[in-house]
């Protein structure tokens, strides 16, 4: 299996299974004297795992699975500094229930991977999905982490977090707000609601899609490539690399089919001090041509509802003369929205594509 690398100068390559011994990755392109604190590593994998405030057992969002997710940093640093070497981490598996998924081996879940990873490689690890697992996105968060020292040496913070979720929409966006409820939304009030309508559906056996808002302040102008390269392009194929997501739009998004072209342009002006250009809107989400414009990045990613349902499925089973139409139950512990736990990924896939870009 190729193209398990993503980036051009900052690299990360994970590796590992949902249910192997362990998942990790390998950064390359990191300078040399940059402070990589294990502490802050093994925060951003906090966020992401179940079993904290935000994410844990009180959550009708989250799996029961209940990993440490303990990073661990085999290489390219010393004293706390980066080597200008690739930097090796490992996350260890701890609680895998293999044996819920006893009867996957031969039978594809309805929206998942089974059934095209066995067209493409004619083999594959049917416990928890192998490399199309969610879990996988815990070594993308570890190297989001070293690509945020970058970022934010640059001045540039990232933020995202859930506007929609089972279809209740936030009304507000409290950034003070994102962490103090259970679905990492900037609005307590409808994620009180949200969580009460997930709670219903998980009663179901059921599942729920959301959205997921990123800004990103304090870009400058300059970043990214005017073709193939572009920021826009480069963020998307982050973003769409993420198992659960289905879409993207930057700024104004789909509305600005609906707009004209007077309405959809991002009217400029000189700054204050005649020497930097400002923005009366931001339809553009801060990218025109593919490079940044000096303006706040704005995108927002459409998650699909965990295909994993304890619900009745119509699938197929392969067998030696061919397939046969079968009914599945699924097993095992899954999340009913992913919503609070892809928040810190998209963040991590983020830092990944600015790092790289700040260091092209």
């Amino acid at each position: 299996m190729s193209k398990n690398t993503f980036g051009n100068n900052f690299t990360v390559t994970t590796f590992g299974e949902s249910h192997g011994n362990a998942l990790g990755c390998i950064v390359d392109g990191c300078p040399s004297k940059l402070n990589i604190d294990i502490e802050k590593i093994q925060a951003a994998l906090d966020r992401r795992r179940p079993g904290n405030h935000n994410a844990g057992e009180n959550n009708a969002c989250v799996t029961g699975r209940k990993e440490a997710d303990q990073v661990e940093i085999l290489s390219g640093v010393k004293d706390g500094l980066s080597l200008g070497t690739p930097i090796a981490m490992i996350i260890r598996n701890t609680s895998q229930h293999s044996k819920d998924y006893g009867n996957l081996e031969y039978t594809y879940r309805p929206g998942h991977a089974d059934y095209t990873f066995d067209q493409k490689f004619d083999f594959r690890d049917f416990r928890g999905g192998g490399r199309s697992s969610g879990r996988e996105t815990a070594a993308r968060v570890a190297a989001g982490a070293i690509a945020s020292v970058i970022t934010e040496n640059a001045g540039i913070k990232i933020t995202a977090y859930t506007i929609k979720a089972a279809g209740i929409s936030a009304t507000k966006r409290n950034f003070d707000e994102i962490e103090q409820n259970p679905l990492r939304a900037p609005d307590n009030e409808a994620a009180e609601a949200m969580q009460k309508r997930i709670e219903e559906i998980r009663s179901q056996g059921d599942s729920a899609g959301a959205i997921i808002e990123c800004v990103v302040k304090g870009v400058p102008a300059g970043l990214g490539d005017p073709v193939f390269d572009k920021l826009d392009a480069m963020l998307a194929h982050a973003m769409l690399s993420i198992g659960a997501v289905k879409g993207i739009e930057f700024g104004s998004g789909f509305d600005a089919a609906d707009m004209t072209g007077s309405m959809n342009n991002d009217s400029m002006r000189a700054s204050d001090n005649g020497y930097g250009v400002e923005f009366v809107t931001n339809n553009a989400g801060g990218i025109l041509g593919g490079i940044s414009n000096g303006n706040d990045i704005v995108f927002r990613v459409a998650v699909k509802p965990v295909p994993s349902i304890y619900q009745k499925q119509e699938t197929v089973m392969k067998t030696d003369k061919g397939y046969e139409n079968v009914d599945l139950e699924i097993k095992g512990r899954h999340d009913v929205c992913l919503a609070p736990r892809i928040v810190p990924v998209v963040e991590a896939m983020t830092a990944l594509v600015l790092a790289d870009a700040i260091l092209s």
